[in-house]
């Protein structure tokens, strides 16, 4: 792959094979940083995966990069772009890793055989050649990897797990190797078992943490599978009357162009991003939204590549491919998410950097203190490798990353996109969310919603509905398409007008070819422009209840004074189906509500009171709407200080969007309001914000309880060795344990699942 060419100039992504322990990330850091010309550089250990980012006007390559790595001891390559298929895993144990830890147990289960028949009274042993035969290829060769990096660590000035396990492993061989070219009697003085045991141990934790890593970026290989190898392209135009669906080539699909047309059969997964140009059909897209309900497509309906085809064949217009599918910017969201380090997540690799060191010269201390005050070499060197085995910060550097890893990973399935891990430290705080109206609680394009006959009630609400629509064919008004959706969806044919004519300011007027009002003249306007009407007081107290809730009326008359009214028109701005059960589930977890909105007053208030929202703001102007969010973090109705988040869609919610503590953005809206806001709602389903709180407080809780256990773990067992309460092959399997324990209880996150608002 060219580097050069398929990697931003300024801005590069890498795979890290070789690391351990947080100290790894720390080296990695300190390396790529000493390059001048970078800016800023990020390691994640769960993912392997390193962020760089250069100055500005640099010209740092991507192979001096990789250089810097090499020379700090690890193996470095370009990541791939998302939509590519990656190998089934990256990991630095590779496909030989469970093989090297049958060698290692199957040469260690002579060595601690006797410890075993012990207790059972048989007193038997392997000669000391034969443990020697045993332990050596198991330190020198399975454990070779350990002395490698140890080493590199060293060079560079950082030590890492790697290099406390080849100093504890070496000290109880070396010390056992002594035993036998200097005593006579050795045979119960011999610890071969010991360090055969620490990496036979530390050999089936690394393959543990593999596997569950793997299990970790599931999320990411799920969505990277959705992407059909090929795609069915059409051979002859949509425009051609005798289609020939049979007519097409099967192409690569980074073969297919924007310009093609492609299709897919029954049962076939959508390749492409596109609009449906022929057929109709129900459409799953549960793995790229989380929406359980396949979804019914037709002409000039999007549809999202990944997407599985129900029972329909559809022709469809290629609009996006690759990199600039929405499948892709999924992936690289979420991909963005679990390399990105929560600010926790900084300080741990803060105290990692000089946790080695440290741990080091505890080790130094302690087989000086016991070797002088119980006179015991033996007993001396034992203590201070099982504190070198029993610190090694494999967990620490774990707890973190994987749970931000799995819990991205999750919230993806389900359609909420997790955008920056920061926001996990926030979102368990939140007790305000507040919302945009139009498009976030609404629906946010007006729909009519009622027609009201007002001279004779006994007209049919058909006949006005069709003559009324056939004065707006043609018209690109809102409200004129509000009235042809109308139509449409009661399958009602709109009746031709003549001499149509556009009233600036007022309405449109016509006259029907046919029906009740045939070759009269009817004219659509608003009711502001009938004051003077003397049916105004009448229409007035029909649609007072509208009006009090802010809706738009437009009245169809006969234009002429002495004509009645026929019908007033009620459109209004439709509150989406689940905005009342998302609000009462937030009041649920204990969180306030409020609404900001543009719109007037009294519709603002309609829509707060029908869904319970506790505080509206109404008449907002766009650049206010940040000050709002200020205003509600320090909210008169607590004396602490408020955690906001705010929900929006559109160009003008997204500087409040940033303000906000979290921000998440409905991925209906616009592309800068998602830049902006920390968490994206694919759906734009309002059910997903109090899920997509429980799922970042859920998060946050693992990451907590991660960094317990493993500060617990290295806090109480490094005094209990340097006391000799743990023998190095207690501290060995503790050790490796304790990494696949903080990785099990990440993975505990999979069970989530969105909670159906009811």
């Amino acid at each position: 792959m060219d580097t050069k060419t398929t990697l931003s100039s300024d801005f590069y992504s890498l795979d890290i094979r070789g690391m351990t322990c947080a100290s790894c990330v720390g080296r990695i850091e300190k390396a790529v940083q000493k390059i001048a010309g970078v800016e800023a550089i990020s390691v994640n250990l769960a993912t392997e995966q390193a962020r760089v980012r250069l100055k500005q006007g640099s010209s740092i390559t991507i192979e001096e990069i990789i250089k810097a790595i090499d020379k700090a001891g690890y193996e470095a390559h370009p990541s791939l772009p998302p939509g590519i298929a990656q190998q089934s895993s990256k990991l630095s144990w590779g496909m030989d890793g469970f093989t090297k830890v049958l060698i290692s147990f199957a040469l260690t289960i002579p060595l601690v055989m006797p410890m075993v028949l012990m207790p059972f009274g048989i007193m038997w042993s392997l000669s000391p050649r034969w443990q020697l035969a045993l332990a050596t290829p198991i330190q020198f060769i399975l454990g070779w990897h350990f002395y490698v990096a140890g080493i590199k660590s060293l060079i560079t000035g950082v030590g890492n797990m790697d290099l406390l396990i080849a100093i504890g492993t070496s000290a109880a061989y070396g010390l056992s190797l002594y035993q036998i070219l200097t005593q006579s009697h050795y045979e119960h003085d011999l610890y071969f078992e010991g360090s055969a045991v620490i990496i036979s141990m530390v050999l089936l934790g690394k393959w543990l943490e593999a596997k569950a890593k793997k299990q970790t970026s599931e999320a990411i290989r799920a969505l990277q599978k959705l992407w059909p190898e090929n795609a069915k392209v059409l051979s002859t135009s949509i425009e051609n009357e005798a289609l020939n669906l049979t007519d097409y080539r099967v192409l690569p699909l980074d073969q297919v162009l924007p310009t093609d047309r492609i299709i897919v059969l029954p049962g076939e997964r959508i390749a492409v991003d596109g609009m449906i140009l022929s057929g109709q059909s129900h459409v799953d897209e549960s793995l790229l939204t989380g929406e359980s309900e396949p979804v019914r497509k037709q002409v000039n309906d999007q549809v999202i590549g990944g997407s599985m085809n129900g029972e329909g064949v559809l022709v469809i217009q290629v609009q996006a491919i690759g990199i600039e599918s929405v499948l892709s910017k999924i992936i690289s969201l979420v991909e963005e998410a679990q390399t990105k380090k929560a600010p926790i997540q900084k300080l741990v690799d803060q105290v990692s950097a000089i946790f080695v060191p440290s741990v080091i010269a505890i080790a130094v201390i302690t087989g000086l203190a016991n070797w002088i005050y119980l006179d015991s070499i033996q007993i001396a060197i034992l203590r201070a490798v099982s504190v070198l085995v029993i610190a090694c910060p494999c967990a620490l550097g774990l707890a973190t990353p994987a749970a931000i890893m799995t819990g991205t990973g999750i919230a993806a399935h389900f359609g909420i996109l997790i955008k920056d891990p920061q926001v996990l430290e926030f979102a368990h705080r939140i007790n305000v969310v507040a919302f945009d109206k139009t498009g976030t609680l609404t629906i946010g394009h007006p729909r009519l919603i009622e027609v009201i006959p007002i001279t004779n009630e006994n007209n049919h609400t058909q006949d006005i509905l069709a003559s009324a629509a056939g004065l707006q064919l043609g018209s690109e008004h809102p409200l004129a398409k509000a009235l042809l959706d109308f139509v449409s969806e009661k399958d009602i044919l709109p009746i031709t007008a003549t001499e149509n004519k556009a009233l600036t300011g007022i309405g449109i007027e016509g006259k029907p070819t046919h029906g009740p009002w045939a070759n009269e003249l009817l004219c659509l306007q608003s009711i502001a422009s009938l004051k003077d009407h003397s049916q105004y007081s009448d229409i007035e107290s029909r649609i007072a209840s509208a009006s009090l809730e802010g809706r738009t009326i437009s009245i169809l008359r006969v234009k002429s004074e002495a004509s009645p009214i026929i019908a007033a028109f009620v459109f209004g701005d439709e509150i989406k189906a689940n905005a009342k059960q998302a609000i009462e589930a937030l009041h649920h977890l204990g969180i306030r509500t409020a609404m900001i909105s543009g719109d007037n007053l009294s519709s603002a208030q309609r829509v707060g009171k029908v869904i319970g929202i506790d505080e509206v703001f109404a008449q907002v102007l766009p650049g206010n709407k940040a000050a709002i969010i200020e205003k509600l973090k320090s909210s008169s109705f607590s004396k602490e200080r408020q955690w906001v988040a705010m929900i929006g869609d559109g160009i003008n919610d997204a500087p409040a969007l940033a303000v906000a503590d979290v921000g998440m953005a409905m991925s209906t809206g616009t592309d800068v309001a998602i830049q902006s806001a920390g968490i994206t709602l694919i759906r734009g389903d309002l059910s997903l914000v109090p899920n997509a709180i429980d799922i970042s407080k859920k998060t946050w809780n693992k990451i907590r309880q991660n960094l317990f256990w493993a500060f617990i773990f290295n806090t109480a067992g490094i005094p209990l060795a340097a006391l000799g309460y743990l023998s190095p092959m207690v501290a060995g399997s503790a050790m490796a344990l304790s990494s696949f324990f903080v990785l099990s209880n990440a993975l505990l996150l999979k069970q989530w699942a969105v909670k159906q608002l009811k």
